[in-house]
């Protein structure tokens, strides 16, 4: 099956409400419906044609230090870890760093677990893009719902209000 791709603005309906909110600003994004079965990376992949190193992931880190817990996002290609524990916590000068647990990173993003993406999080949460995805010209993401996916360039990723691009993997 072939994805259908059209701007993103014509189509919020395909949207969490902070994505479409977060996508009026943004040249360039595009979206198409997928079977939310398949939201997942690897059978959306295998289903839609689409490879692993063209569609990034992004993760949601809770970082801990003297009793404040802070938030960040992570994106990476499907095909790359994120250095949580190394790379991130330093980062975010966190003495402990962890994936956030799925119900946390729901209710704090406004997005269905599995379509989470970097735009439209929370305006103080930093965006770290993992370097190979700001290199690609365009990239599969998450669209805040499991019902579709967004297009969208690396360049666009990495130039997000509180963005910034570093090595990310181990």
């Amino acid at each position: 099956m072939t994805l259908d791709w059209v701007p993103a603005t014509d189509r919020t309906d395909l949207l969490a409400d902070p994505v479409a909110l977060a996508v009026q600003g943004l040249a360039g994004v595009e979206v198409a419906e997928i079977d939310p079965e398949l939201a997942d990376t690897a059978a959306f992949c295998e289903r839609y044609g689409v490879t692993l190193d063209e569609s990034a992931n992004c993760v949601v880190v809770a970082a801990k230090r003297g009793g404040e817990t802070r938030y960040a996002a992570c994106m990476v290609l499907a095909t790359m870890r994120v250095d949580v524990n190394g790379v991130v916590r330093r980062y975010l000068d966190a003495r402990k760093a962890s994936f956030a647990p799925m119900a946390e990173a729901v209710e704090l993003t406004g997005m269905e677990y599995g379509g989470i993406t970097p735009l439209g999080l929370p305006a103080d949460w930093p965006i770290l893009v993992d370097t190979k995805v700001a290199e690609h010209d365009r990239v599969v993401i998450g669209s805040g719902v499991r019902r579709s996916k967004l297009a969208v360039s690396g360049a666009a990723l990495a130039g997000l209000k509180g963005a910034e691009t570093l090595p990310l993997a181990n």
